[in-house]
Parts: C-alpha cells; sequence; structure tokens
C-alpha cells in the first residue's frame, strides 16, 4: 500500500502526512518505505550492531487509539509517531479543531466494505487471486466516481421542478460532464498511452 503511495508521489513532492488507527503494521510498512538503513554506534565492548530501520526525517505519522471498557469507547488518545508534534498537528489541521480526526477514511472503508462482497469480514467472498481482486476494486473506483451520485456534491439548481443537481465525484472535479450510465462505464475504451 505504502509502495503504491510513493510509487504516484511526484518526485519534488513532500511525503504525505499519514494518519492511522492503533494498528501497529501501519508504523513498519511506513519505515519500511520511507526508511533507511542506520547501524547504531559499536562501544567497543560485545557483538557489533545489527543495521536497524529509521525513518526519514521528514516523515509524518500520527494514530488514533480509542481505549475500549465493556465495549464502549472511554477514551481516544492521539499521538505523533513520527515527526514534530506541533508540525504534524498543524498539517492535519488538528491546531483548529484540536483533534486528528480518522472520520473520513474510516467512512470510506465502510462504504467499500459495504459495496465490495470481498470485504466483507468473516465471509466465503474473500478474493483468491490477487489480480482479480484488484479488478474488483478497480471497478468499484470507476463506479464510485463516475455513476454513483453522491449526495453531498449535489448542486442547489431550480430549473422547473427539480430543485437539485446531482453530481458524481467526476463532475466535481470537472473530469466529465455528466453521470454516467453503467453501459457507458463499461463500454469506456482507456487511451493507450
Amino acid at each position: 500500500m505504502f509502495s503504491d503511495v510513493e510509487r504516484r508521489r511526484a518526485f519534488d513532492s513532500p511525503i504525505p502526512v499519514f494518519t492511522s488507527d492503533n494498528w501497529d503494521p501501519f508504523e513498519e510498512g511506513l519505515v519500511n518505505i520511507y526508511g533507511f538503513l542506520e547501524t547504531p554506534h559499536y562501544a567497543g565492548i560485545g557483538r557489533k550492531p545489527y543495521p536497524i530501520l529509521v525513518p526519514y526525517p521528514n516523515l509524518k505519522y500520527a494514530k488514533v487509539s480509542k481505549i475500549r471498557r465493556n465495549g464502549r469507547v472511554i477514551e481516544v488518545v492521539q499521538s505523533v509517531v513520527f515527526g514534530e508534534p506541533k508540525e504534524v498537528m498543524k498539517l492535519l489541521g488538528a491546531d483548529s479543531g484540536g483533534s486528528i480526526n480518522t472520520a473520513y477514511i474510516e467512512r470510506l472503508n465502510l462504504t467499500i466494505r459495504n459495496s465490495l462482497a470481498r470485504f466483507v469480514r468473516k465471509t466465503m467472498n474473500c478474493s483468491k487471486i490477487l489480480k482479480r481482486h484488484t479488478h474488483a476494486l478497480d471497478f468499484f473506483q470507476a463506479w464510485y466516481n463516475f455513476v454513483k451520485p453522491h449526495k453531498s456534491l449535489r448542486l442547489e439548481k431550480f430549473q422547473g421542478n427539480k430543485r437539485w443537481m446531482q453530481r458524481t465525484p467526476a463532475m466535481a472535479e470537472g473530469l466529465t460532464d455528466h453521470i454516467w450510465t453503467m453501459e457507458e462505464l463499461m463500454n469506456f475504451r482507456v487511451p493507450v498511452q
């Protein structure tokens, strides 16, 4: 996942600020992509230390941990793992609201889980072949961005007895001027580059 982000990032753009919940593999994954091997100082006694992975100085990562008791969230702990805490909070906009928010990504994860049976937990619908899994996710992204109108993106427009103009994310970004049909999506030919 992080290697894909790094592959798509422009060479001259800064490393993005990452946020996550309290899932430990995120930290290790980030350091594997945005880190380098450094050998600790040898004091001259015993075995020489092995090189360790150290994050780049400009890597910024914050996590939100929810402490639960009896199935209820009793406390939300925010911590900056990599980077200067004040700078990371400012980049995340947390200085205005005072908190790190993962609501948008959690909402997207829920939408994907509800839309694709492959992502539903503890079912037989899991993908067994990575290539087919990738194709299913690509198809979902195309449908989500070009075919499915989003209520939060609609524009108020009084024309006849229509009050709202429905829009898709692709329309909001100016990539298309209409809501695509499934037939149009399935017949679209991607230009060869």
